[in-house]
């Protein structure tokens, strides 16, 4: 395909993208479902226009995925709607980190029993398919600064750890493959994979964040009139958090959403300083007391004047990526090992792995059984898959475990993409219908 095709390509569906966002909008689908049809379309499946190999470039699509996969979670980070409290991220710290185990474990245990994978590929394959993806779903995820619904709230927060947690098992199955030190006894994968990058990649997103809201307030105390270019101080926090993240071995991933959290709920807690000052001294004028309420002063904080920007990249990198996805298939593509896969995890490891993480927690039913469907997979997939195949993956392994992502993941749009509208939609509906007494689990405190 040329340069000019593709400049065609390209050009027409953010055409179309833009002058259809009030129709693809109110359909019953999401947008990706659309990227997907084109692809395929135009792709090796249908048309033939163009094909991409995503063996041959793993490393352009590794990165890629990479910095989507940072925007996106900076994103979720930054639409965290309460404080840190246990009572509030009790049920996503469950589903990132017990429903993690068994998701990779189910999804290891079917690799090696029905499909014949060895069981570091089964591992391996369990990290990549087991993390929800941040980009992909956004239609079930919080919407806006403020959005305080608890089933948003979840799956977004979890959405955004998991991204994280999942590393430590990529790692574990490219060492039982041979491709990575796990040292005696696995003690080398507790100590540094598990421990070390998980409460590395936490402090420095969370020290990051909380730097980044003290120096603007700063700043805009020194020089009120003068304005911050916000979108560059966020991508500036990604950039810099997750450096410094590889660089020491931490989970950058895990860092990047923390640093988002941190940013956002360190500014609140300054304005909210600041309206009770000029509350108790209503006389006391100064620049940095705006006369405003907290929620008309959090708008015009680093973390939400940089978050429009940055959804607007996820827009765009999300109709890139799912595009080439479906020109990456053939229609030879399709195995009954990929979709019996697909089926496995969409009807068993998710459900299953949600129920087991959420004993306990106080989440409603029905609530727990959105979630339990609600684990669409996409591009962080993408990127854990070439992220293996760059570190030494064989190439027939490398091949079989890209057959069966690219299905699973294609299915998961097609599937979670065309049931996640309506099914809000219902609950929604019904949920108006009751009184608000038997839903006080179902909402979150606003941060006050």
């Amino acid at each position: 395909m040329t340069n000019a095709l593709w400049f065609l390509l390209v050009g027409g569906v953010l055409l179309m993208r833009g002058l259809t966002a009030p129709l693809l909008k109110n359909l019953p689908v999401t947008p990706a479902i659309v990227y997907l049809t084109v692809g395929l379309l135009v792709g090796p499946t249908v048309l033939n226009f163009f094909h991409f190999n995503p063996l041959k470039e793993s490393a352009l699509l590794e990165v890629l995925t990479e910095v989507v996969v940072l925007i996106s979670l900076f994103s979720a980070g930054v639409k965290m709607p309460v404080p840190v409290k246990l009572a509030h991220w009790r049920a996503p710290i469950l589903l990132a980190s017990v429903s993690m185990v068994a998701s990779v474990g189910l999804i290891a245990a079917f690799s090696y029993l029905v499909l014949g994978l060895p069981l570091g590929a089964g591992i391996l394959l369990g990290a990549i398919l087991s993390p929800t993806d941040p980009v992909l779903a956004t239609d079930v995820q919080t919407r806006h600064l403020g959005d305080n619904d608890q089933l948003r709230f979840t799956l977004t927060c979890e959405a955004g750890m998991n991204d994280g947690s999942a590393f430590p098992f990529v790692m574990l199955g490219l060492g039982l493959l041979g491709l990575h030190d796990l040292g005696d006894s696995g003690l080398r994968w507790v100590l540094v994979d598990v421990l070390w990058a998980t409460v590395a990649g936490i402090g420095i997103g969370v020290a990051a964040g909380m730097a980044l809201a003290y120096w603007g307030r700063k700043l805009r105390r020194l020089a009120p009139n003068q304005t911050l270019l916000n979108d560059f101080l966020g991508l500036g926090l990604i950039g810099v958090v997750y450096g410094l993240s590889v660089m020491v071995g931490a989970w950058g991933f895990l860092a990047v959403f923390f640093a988002a959290v941190a940013l956002r709920q360190t500014e609140l807690k300054q304005l909210s300083g600041d309206l009770q000052v000029a509350i108790q001294r209503p006389n006391c004028v100064t620049e940095t007391v705006p006369p405003v309420t907290l929620p008309e002063a959090a708008a015009v904080t680093i973390s939400a004047q940089s978050l429009v920007f940055k959804e607007h990249l996820e827009r765009l990198s999300e109709m890139m990526l799912v595009l080439l996805l479906g020109g990456s298939l053939f229609m030879d593509s399709w195995s009954w090992r990929a979709v019996a896969l697909a089926l496995f995890v969409f009807a068993v490891v998710r459900p299953v792995s949600v129920m087991t993480g959420l004993t306990g927690s106080g989440t409603s039913w029905t609530i727990r059984g959105l979630i339990g469907w609600f684990g669409v997979r996409g591009i962080g997939s993408l990127y854990y898959l070439m992220f293996a195949i760059d570190h030494g993956l064989p190439e027939d392994l490398a091949l079989e475990l890209m057959q069966l992502t690219l299905i699973v993941v294609t299915l998961s749009i097609f599937v979670h993409g065309t049931s996640v509208k309506p099914l809000l939609k219902r609950f929604w509906r019904k949920r108006k219908k009751l009184p608000d007494p038997g839903h006080a689990d179902e909402r979150l405190e606003r941060p006050d």
